[in-house]
């Protein structure tokens, strides 16, 4: 019973889309005559259209589509950058050929962003893995960073707070409290929140003398991470390298108090039994 309706269904959709008159007028207009329409004969019918439309106009704009429509199956922002450009310089070289002014404009002012984008891009990566390979200094983080000001006796943040941010500090003095360890300009803070399990505060830090620090949120290191593995890769692995200086230090302030507990056993004569 359902399948009978269903086809009695279909049978008048198909009359109503045959009898209708705007069907017929595009069938007219693209060069088919409506009583002998085909499959076969569409196809044949728009591959002459198609051939006889091949010009270099043409063949330029489609080299710029298909690039553009690459650009939207990338991952990762400089392979998107990179098929950009190219896809642009495809279109800018139609709109040259072609004297379409509109699209000539559109494409020259955009070039130039995706240039300077991918740059800076590629400047971020080069920095990270110099970073990461010896150079601690977080510079490379500027242009991403949000400044901000403290005075003397601030706190930053807690031990155990929750982290959403890292700090790059640019004037003044700030106590690693826990460690009794001052951070003097250029030292990044709040760095290992990013790592830590759930994004807590391993030290507290005060601010001893007033001055401006640097800011970037967690989110922002989160998109730049994943827009560029390989600057993921060096972001963590300078990260690490933090924590091993971390851990390296207090080994060493263990050892000094190991050998001054040792040194004041040795001073101390042994009381002498009677």
């Amino acid at each position: 019973m359902f399948a009978a309706n269903l086809s009695s269904a279909t049978d008048r959709f198909y009359d109503f889309a045959v009898q209708a008159s705007w069907i017929d007028r595009l069938t007219i207009h693209l060069g088919f005559d409506p009583a002998k329409l085909s499959i076969d004969g569409v196809f044949h019918h728009l591959t002459e259209i198609a051939v006889a439309n091949i010009n270099t106009a043409n063949m330029l704009a489609l080299g710029g589509a298909i690039f553009y429509v690459a650009t939207l199956m990338m991952r990762t922002i400089v392979p998107l950058r990179v098929i950009g450009i190219i896809s642009i310089a495809f279109f800018i070289a139609y709109g040259v050929v072609a004297g379409a002014v509109s699209t000539l404009l559109l494409y020259l002012f955009s070039l130039p962003v995706n240039i300077i984008r991918l740059r800076q891009m590629l400047t971020l990566v080069r920095k990270a893995r110099s970073s990461a390979q010896g150079d601690l200094s977080m510079d490379w983080l500027r242009p991403y960073m949000t400044p901000r000001k403290y005075k003397k006796g601030d706190i930053l943040f807690r031990k155990g707070d929750v982290a959403n941010e890292m700090f790059l500090t640019v004037t003044g003095k700030f106590l690693v409290t826990e460690l009794g360890i001052e951070l003097p300009p250029g030292r990044l803070m709040g760095e290992l929140g990013f790592a830590a399990p759930k994004n807590r505060r391993t030290q507290t830090i005060q601010c001893l003398e007033s001055g401006d620090v640097l800011s970037i949120t967690y989110e922002t290191l989160l998109e730049l991470y994943f827009q560029n593995p390989e600057f993921g890769y060096y972001l963590l692995s300078l990260t690490s390298e933090r924590l091993l200086q971390n851990i390296s230090r207090l080994e060493g302030a263990l050892e000094d108090s190991k050998a001054k507990v040792q040194q004041l056993e040795r001073a101390s004569p042994a009381a002498a039994p009677r």
